[in-house]
């Protein structure tokens, strides 16, 4: 897999965009964790899948929505091609839904908005051709707070976002996907994550997360 560059907050779980061999070695271990662990739990029918990077790791889904056939698959520090190179974990299993939301970790390492949303077009592209009976559900990728200055590969990166969201809502559309726009419920004035959701500008705290689960609901529980 490609490097991945991350930091680690004080407790070592959260991880970003440190150009460190290191951490990048660290990021491939736990991916390489995650991903065998992964293969022993197989996906099924009847199961909703949450698929993307440290955002969803991060969440405890399954109660924030008080059911238990929630499955998540995030990993932190992962990218799109990431992603599609574990895709068939999830694939394989045909699940009833799939949240996929991915991305901000390839921004920060200075791609265009349009080879952003070539590399994202071809994994949905790949999730409708492998699992075609799947709802599938793309999110925007979230809004971020530079004022926390915790992500310097983030900075002045604001735009490319924007601009990627609009890649990846056209994507949605051509693909038979369903665009869900994660900003009204996360950005406040001026389009930056709610301060109140995050304690360093990217990820999302409890409040956060629980803003996050009130805006798919509707999508989740239908």
């Amino acid at each position: 897999m490609n490097a991945i560059y991350r930091t680690l907050s004080a407790a070592g779980m959260l991880s970003f965009l440190l150009f460190s061999p290191v951490a990048t070695a660290q990021a491939d271990e736990y991916w390489d964790q995650r991903t065998s662990l992964f293969e022993i739990l197989p996906v099924s029918k009847s199961d909703i899948v949450f698929l993307g990077n440290s955002i969803t790791d991060g969440g405890e889904f399954a109660e924030l929505f008080g059911m238990d056939n929630i499955r998540n698959r995030g990993i932190r520090s992962d990218v799109i091609t990431g992603v599609e190179k574990r895709l068939t974990q999830v694939t394989m299993g045909h699940p009833a839904k799939i949240f996929l939301l991915i991305g901000i970790n390839d921004v920060s390492h200075g791609l265009t908005a349009a080879e952003l949303g070539r590399r994202y077009e071809r994994l949905v592209r790949k999730i409708r051709e492998q699992s075609p009976e799947t709802k599938l559900y793309v999110q925007s990728v979230m809004p971020i707070n530079n004022d926390f200055r915790r992500y310097r590969n983030l900075r002045g990166r604001e735009q490319v976002i924007v601009d990627f969201n609009k890649k990846i809502k056209a994507t949605a559309a051509a693909q038979g996907a369903e665009y869900i726009d994660l900003w009204p419920a996360l950005s406040v004035s001026g389009g930056k994550l709610n301060p109140a959701y995050t304690n360093d500008g990217l990820h999302l705290n409890g409040a956060g997360y629980r803003a996050w689960a009130k805006a798919i609901e509707k999508q989740v529980k239908e």
